[in-house]
């Protein structure tokens, strides 16, 4: 288990934990929260080594071994697959040895060594370990292709994908995630979730994803108050039980302010006579000794809200046969040819709609909004819009374009020049950019701060259509929430791209999903779509997508009434019978795909089981072990450990066809 006893910890001149108490137990996996800056981080230096309590002790296992994050990936021309690999470092270790004594000059003793490494490295499940490493990268995003790319080649947000794949395949006894999801999208995190929850050590998350701390964590550790408090449940549990927590403090307090308030009243009239004079004594030492309770505070509340847009024209935007994607220039500038991400777009907006656009990493959901957004233009068809349309975008690379050697106010004021200062200030303080930060350089805003002001800036522009690509990327809960609660208020129309599954069910009340380069209305909610996307990403089940049923709709978005979830269909017996015949033929396409597979897997583990005995009874025989057939041994010990692991993978997923089966019957 993991001991916090009596410790305490200062950074600078600030103190983060004051003699803390708590005990986290093996296989616990706990959410640590807190307000930004309270030492979430901190904490974590602390259990990985980097850091040093100032006082008090830190308890856990020795022999355990502890797999974090690194937040620095170097631009190396080694394969992203490879990369993620290293993680494993005794396996590497082992190969290294390996590689090392094969070079050697043969002898009986390196022969030796030889074999007990092979054995380790079978133990290190060695020769399963690329297809591991390709299905954590498959899982976190990547394509068979990018796994053989130089990681020089990626994005800072996709290297941090790979430093968490190396986490991810070191074997572990405690696993550290630092905001494991602010480089992922929804289909990345939806998969890591349910890879963390077949986690088999003690796992410590901090996260501002509230979604993803209920699906993955049974216990939340809350810093407060240079405090930690430990909370059995998940992230909900954990609000439930703050609240009542706060409720019994509240009263506590009240209870305790009216017996000060007697004791006071007591003391005040009698402490000049002489008859009562002991008893007022009595009661002022009442009161010294009593402890003065503190008040059970909830996180400073942070609020805003969107303008009511000026105008409203209906529809905003219609687009007509339209293909989305890029232009491919020369070195000169000059087009030379397409690049088609989504094609064939139907697609009207209306006044009101707030829409969730779904859709797997790559299938052109951020290409979709760029599109709509006007930053790029349609490679064919025709995109029409409202006379007023005024459109409010928010994506990651907007942030990027602050100005950073200049304020908050400075960047009000380039879009409201005629306003007075103290106008925008009020406006200002209004998102938390209070006093002299108002007039700061944003170069050392944090990546929520700067979010924010983005998001400021948005609002001021009172937009009819907003366009959000993950605008909860380093939003802390606080904000998140109070960015929730304005959209959900918000009277234009809504269109998001999120990970954050809180914000999509409270703002949204339609999906589309872009997939295999079309745009079309999800007929279902976000269970449905986490359903739909092990089906096709993880291999688990069919590719089906729920889309509308409603033959009418010919735009995948018309207005709320027609495109929800639920089509009112009123049919006679033979339009029953109709359908009941297209759901027997739905289910007959379903299960030939995974009957097929069955009977490949079935001859698969034949083939590999005789292959496994043919190898079980040369090693039975006792001249194999003899120095003279020392390669011939390690061949067969090599195949021997190889045939094994192939066998538990092909009999595992087997099973996972069989229970699939199962279920399609049912």
């Amino acid at each position: 288990m993991i001991r916090f006893q009596q410790v305490s910890l200062m950074r600078g001149i600030k103190p983060l934990l004051e003699t803390v108490d708590v005990t986290l137990n093996p296989g616990d996996k706990i959410g640590l929260i807190g307000a930004n800056g309270a030492g979430k981080s901190s904490l974590f230096g602390l259990l990985r080594g980097e850091l040093h309590a100032d006082q008090g002790e830190i308890d856990y296992p020795a022999k355990w071994r502890v797999a974090y994050v690194a937040q620095e990936t170097p631009a190396l021309d080694r394969a992203a697959l490879d990369y993620a690999i290293d993680g494993d470092v005794t396996l590497r270790t082992l190969e290294a040895e390996l590689a090392e004594l094969e070079a050697q000059p043969e002898s009986t003793e390196n022969g030796i060594h030889i074999g007990e490494l092979y054995s380790a490295l079978a133990d290190a499940d060695a020769y399963t370990v690329n297809s591991r490493g390709e299905q954590l990268l498959l899982g976190l995003g990547f394509t068979i292709e990018q796994m053989q790319q130089p990681i020089a080649s990626f994005s800072g947000g996709w290297r941090m994908r790979l430093n968490l794949a190396q986490a991810l395949m070191c074997p572990s006894d405690l696993l550290l995630l630092d905001e494991p999801t602010n480089h992922l999208d929804l289909d990345a995190i939806i998969w890591l979730e349910d890879w963390l929850k077949r986690y088999a050590g003690t796992l410590l998350i901090i996260s501002h994803d509230r979604d993803f701390l209920d699906e993955v964590v049974n216990v939340i550790v809350h810093i407060d108050e240079r405090k930690l408090k430990r909370y059995s449940g998940n992230y909900s549990a954990f609000e439930r039980q703050r609240a009542a927590q706060m409720i019994l403090a509240a009263g506590a307090m009240e209870k305790q302010m009216r017996q000060r308030a007697h004791l006071e009243s007591f003391v005040n009239r009698f402490k000049a006579q002489a008859s009562k004079a002991r008893q007022a004594q009595s009661r002022m030492k009442a009161l010294e000794k009593m402890e003065e309770l503190a008040p059970l505070r909830a996180a400073a509340e942070f609020s805003f809200e969107f303008r009511e847009p000026l105008n409203a024209p209906n529809p905003l935007l219609v687009m007509e046969d339209v293909d989305a994607g890029y232009l491919i220039t020369n070195e000169h500038g000059d087009p030379i040819s397409n690049k088609t991400i989504v094609t064939g777009i139907n697609f009207s907006l209306q006044i009101g709609q707030r829409i969730g656009l779904l859709g797997v990493n790559g299938a052109g959901k951020s290409t979709l909004i760029k599109t709509i957004a006007g930053e790029l233009q349609p490679l064919t068809g025709e995109a029409t819009v409202g006379k007023g349309l005024t459109i409010g975008y928010f994506a990651q690379h907007q942030v990027e374009m602050l100005r950073h050697d200049e304020s908050p106010l400075w960047h009000l004021a380039k879009i409201a020049p005629t306003v007075r200062e103290q106008e925008l200030r009020n406006f200002l303080g209004s998102f938390n950019f209070p006093g002299n930060m108002v007039t700061s350089s944003i170069r050392p805003f944090s990546g929520g701060e700067k979010a924010r002001l983005a998001l400021a800036l948005i609002v001021w522009q009172r937009p009819n259509l907003l366009l959000l690509d993950e605008p909860t990327n380093h939003l802390d809960l606080e904000t998140r929430e109070a960015l929730t609660d304005a959209l959900a208020q918000f009277e234009g129309t809504l269109v998001v791209v999120s990970h954050d599954r809180h914000l999509l069910r409270a703002t949204t009340d339609q999906f589309i999903i872009v997939a295999d380069g079309k745009l079309q209305p999800f007929d279902g909610d976000l269970d449905d779509y986490k359903d739909w996307l092990f089906q096709t990403k993880l291999g688990k089940g069919t590719k089906v997508l729920p889309v509308a049923t409603d033959k009418s709709a010919e735009l995948p978005l018309v207005s709320p009434v027609s495109a929800g979830p639920s089509v009112e269909k009123q049919v006679d017996k033979n339009a029953q019978k109709k359908l009941d015949a297209e759901q027997r033929q739905r289910l007959a396409t379903q299960r030939k795909p995974i009957e097929a597979r069955i009977k490949r897997l079935e001859e698969q583990i034949a083939k590999r089981n005789a292959q496994k005995a043919e190898i079980d009874t040369q090693l039975a025989a006792s001249e194999i072990y003899e120095s003279a057939n020392k390669a011939k041994l390690k061949t067969l010990l090599t195949d021997q450990a190889y045939y094994t692991k192939d066998l538990a993978q092909l009999e595992s997923e087997w099973l996972e066809q069989q229970e699939q089966l199962e279920k399609i019957a049912a």
